[in-house]
């Protein structure tokens, strides 16, 4: 029995494939430390999407080197999309990394952990419901990844050269994970992809979405529903009918990227500001208390102040719930790279701190709305800032990425944890809400 630590980078994708590798890892009956200095086996699950993302893995990778020589870990791993993209040059960079695993390897780790030959795959890994996980999130919600992939061709994102073209799960392998999920307590299932929306294109099949929801609401003992990561031009009728199911939580994260004309067909996307508010328009008539996030991107080649303009007029009609703001990252591979990269990078920051300054006063208004209402709330835990206080989420707030709600809970507060109670909002700020339960 070896100890491992694993540490997981990047997105909610990233987590599943971790917790994957940490199924397997457990099947094979080793066990787990915390600390990397404590472990016979450090692994790191690296992301290689934009820059920031890429230097936070080299940090990784090199106080990893620097534990092994102090004599701390005997083995250190690298696995994942930094991986995938770049692996010759990490390993010459860091020869004192023991295994390099890409995207498709995730099935392999016990073998690269107990030193066992093993033949590196040449087909796309996907899990299924058979596949081993050990859950990382809290007991009451868990992510469901629904697919592998992306298909599609924006100019700036090198997600298709990581994880290849879209591949879509199969319904009943998901039917059946969240059904085990379910006898396990889980209350929230999170569908996610690379373009959750897509799913079922690769095979031909349309509204597979809606129809995969459709069974879904059928599972025992889920009571939530959340859609994310969703392409703007696949939000159809047949979806915005199946989320006024109340299991389908009233949420969208919806990528727009920009709102200029001119930017957005540089981006190879297809739905410029325009557009994308009479997206928003039509969403809100069939979904009034829906809530919606999008992510931008400030600095992209060819923005300058006309454009940037019509970005901050496009934030401020949208009046969006949540929102998130990437500088742009100029990716080899990617087919904008020969676009340069001809806007500093303190103008891009500036720009994204004053599109932040912009939605910061929007999320107060639309925090405000929720004083005195009183709302479902999956309760996950305990404050760490005080451990009087209850933290959970309401329907209209994803885990990890968006505000959360305190709250001042009753004497038996322990028996609320992983439930979903009633609570009435008695304060806010731009983020969060306050609140007490309601009984």
């Amino acid at each position: 029995m070896k100890k491992i630590a694993l540490i997981s980078f990047g997105c909610a994708k990233n987590l599943v494939d971790s917790e994957i590798m940490l199924g397997y890892i457990d099947q094979a009956g080793h066990a787990f430390v915390t600390d990397p200095k404590d472990a016979d086996v450090i692994i790191l699950n690296t992301c290689g999407f934009i820059e920031p993302a890429k230097k936070e893995a080299r940090d990784a990778l090199r106080d990893a080197v620097s534990i092994k020589k102090r004599g701390g870990g005997k083995k250190a791993i690298a696995v994942g999309c930094y991986v995938e993209r770049y692996r010759d040059s990490l390993e010459q960079k860091y020869p004192e990394i023991d295994v390099w695993l890409g995207v498709n390897d995730f099935d392999k780790i016990v073998q690269a952990i107990e030193g066992e030959p093993f033949t590196r795959s040449r087909q796309s890994f996907l899990y299924d419901h058979t596949t081993p996980r050990l859950r990382q999130t809290p007991p009451a919600w868990s992510y469901v990844k629904i697919s592998e992939g992306c298909s599609h061709e924006c100019s700036f994102c090198s997600i298709p050269l990581i994880k290849g073209p879209y591949r879509s799960r199969s319904v009943s392998s998901i039917i059946s994970e969240v059904e085990a999920l379910g006898q396990q307590g889980v209350k929230e299932i999170n569908l996610i992809s690379q373009d959750t929306t897509y799913f079922g294109h690769d095979k031909g099949m349309e509204n597979s979405l809606t129809r995969l929801i459709q069974e879904l609401l059928q599972v025992k003992n889920i009571e939530w529903i959340r859609i994310l990561y969703g392409y703007p031009e696949e939000i159809t009728d047949p979806l915005l009918e199946i989320m006024q199911e109340d299991k389908v939580c009233s949420y969208l994260d919806i990528p727009f990227q920009h709102s200029d004309p001119e930017i957005v067909k540089k981006m190879k996307r297809a739905m410029d500001g325009q557009r994308a508010l009479k997206l928003i328009r039509k969403i809100r008539n069939k979904i009034p208390e829906i809530a919606l996030r999008t992510s931008l991107v400030v600095g992209f080649p060819g923005e300058g102040k006309k454009e940037f303009e019509n970005l901050k007029k496009f934030v401020q009609e949208a009046r969006l719930d949540h929102l998130g703001v990437f500088t742009y990252s100029r990716e080899d591979g990617t087919s904008c790279f020969s676009l340069g990269d001809p806007v500093k990078e303190i103008v891009k920051t500036k720009r994204r701190e004053k599109i932040m300054e912009i939605q910061a006063e929007i999320s107060w208004q639309k925090n405000k709305k929720y004083l005195d209402r009183q709302v479902d709330v999956l309760i996950e835990g305990t404050s760490n800032q005080s451990p009087d206080l209850l933290v959970g989420r309401g329907r209209f707030q994803a885990p990890e990425v968006d505000g959360v709600i305190f709250i001042e809970g009753p004497a038996d507060w322990p028996k609320l944890v992983n439930t979903i109670q009633m609570v009435e909002i008695t304060g806010w700020d731009v983020y969060d809400l306050y609140g007490k339960a309601a009984r």
